[in-house]
């Protein structure tokens, strides 16, 4: 029996490796994985001879070398909607904290200890005033990035009885149909600014999104703005920022996402990556991420995946070995395999293929073993990143 060693990286909610079964040695030190579980730290896929697959137990990747794992035909995962309920909760707690000044309200109240009864009332009634907040009802919130997070905090803005505006440039129609009603759908990203008087922020990190909001976005922002970012850190321009909260253009930063230059800001509302960190959603995003793993490992299914095509499907019982092809997505690679497995006289059980327009993703049931002759044929070819076979019958 095939055993696949899975490194675990940071701490990883048990409810998830509970799901790894004997087929599977688990342990943070394995130097040389198939598989690897990972929260938030690094991963550089080229320090790992036989890996396989990483599944990020979370949405973003920007922490994973993917482009080096696509080249080598290792599959990276995410758990998109795993964690969207425990950010969405958060975006409007912060959000809360800020329209309401509670943290300026908890430092004035924990400065009253050790004041009489007396002494206290009289500080509260002098002094309430200056935390008057506003409230979030009537408000225009404008939501840039529809995916499951902004998806729900567009919803729950609507709930709050704000007026809500979405904006995403990619997106999908499975999310923007679960959008409320109430939802108004901006045609463009300076359309949303500049209506918003709550901006708040849920994209990727990208090459694309890396500062998108820079001096000129926020200049079209309505004077006094708050900004929300509970994304990525490097998606905002903290420079831009800083500059925006000293002429009056902002009036509020809220961030997830601590650095030397903002922490202690007056008008910076610092969590220290709190987003995720529920048990729920550690628990929901590891359960997600460690049966993504498994699936690829043990049958080369594939859900959930930033650099692989979407691909599933269970081997029939007649099924004795099963081949992963993975290449470059060029014209006749399907041709090319079944004409190479043919020729020897190997019937296919079935065959699918998928692309997403830079690789193609193979799985080839076959009702024989595969002569390594065969295989190494395959793999000669030069639009051949990796192969792979996965035997069922002992």
């Amino acid at each position: 029996m095939q055993i696949y060693r899975i490194k675990t990286i940071d701490r990883i909610a048990p409810e998830g490796v509970a799901l790894l079964d004997d087929r599977f040695a688990v342990s943070p030190g394995e130097e040389d994985p198939h598989g690897i579980v990972v929260r938030s730290s690094r991963v550089d896929t080229d320090a790992y001879p036989s890996l396989l697959a990483v599944a990020r137990a979370g949405a973003g990747v920007n922490t994973i070398t993917v482009d080096k794992a696509t080249a080598r035909g290792i599959c990276v995962f995410n758990t998109p909607g795993a964690n969207a309920n425990a950010v969405a909760e958060l975006v409007f707690t912060m959000l809360g904290v800020g329209a309401r000044n509670i943290h300026r309200a908890l430092d004035f109240c924990r400065g009253l200890a050790g004041l009489s009864d007396a002494e206290i009332a009289r500080e509260v009634e002098a002094r309430k005033g200056g935390l008057r907040g506003f409230e979030l009802a009537g408000k225009t919130i404008g939501v840039l990035g529809l995916g499951k997070i902004g998806v729900r905090v567009a919803n729950a803005g609507a709930l709050r009885r704000m007026r809500v505006i979405g904006f995403d440039p990619y997106p999908a129609l499975g999310n923007i149909h679960l959008l409320s009603s109430e939802v108004v759908l901006a045609r463009s990203l300076g359309e949303m600014v500049e209506q918003a008087d709550i901006l708040t922020l849920h994209l990727p990190l990208s090459d694309k999104t890396r500062g998108l909001v820079n001096g000129e976005l926020l200049g079209r922002m309505r004077p006094g703005a708050v900004l929300v970012n509970y994304a990525r850190g490097p998606v905002v321009d903290e420079e831009a920022v800083l500059a925006s909260l000293e002429s009056g253009r902002l009036s509020l930063f809220l961030t997830d996402f601590p650095t030397r230059a903002i922490v202690g800001h007056p008008q910076v509302i610092v969590s220290p990556h709190l987003g995720a960190s529920t048990e729920e959603s550690e628990e929901s995003c590891a359960r997600m991420a460690v049966q993504e793993l498994k699936g690829f490992l043990l049958h080369g299914a594939i859900t959930h995946s930033v650099n692989f095509p979407t691909a599933e499907s269970i081997p029939a019982a007649s099924v004795h070995s099963r081949l992963i092809m993975i290449n470059r997505d060029i014209p006749d690679m399907i041709g090319f395999a079944s004409h190479a497995i043919g020729a020897h006289g190997i019937n296919i059980a079935s065959y699918l293929n998928a692309s997403n327009g830079t690789v193609g993703y193979n799985l080839i049931d076959l009702e024989t073993a595969l002569p390594k002759p065969v295989l190494r044929q395959i793999e000669a070819h030069p639009g051949v990143i990796r192969t792979r076979v996965i035997s069922y019958q002992a």
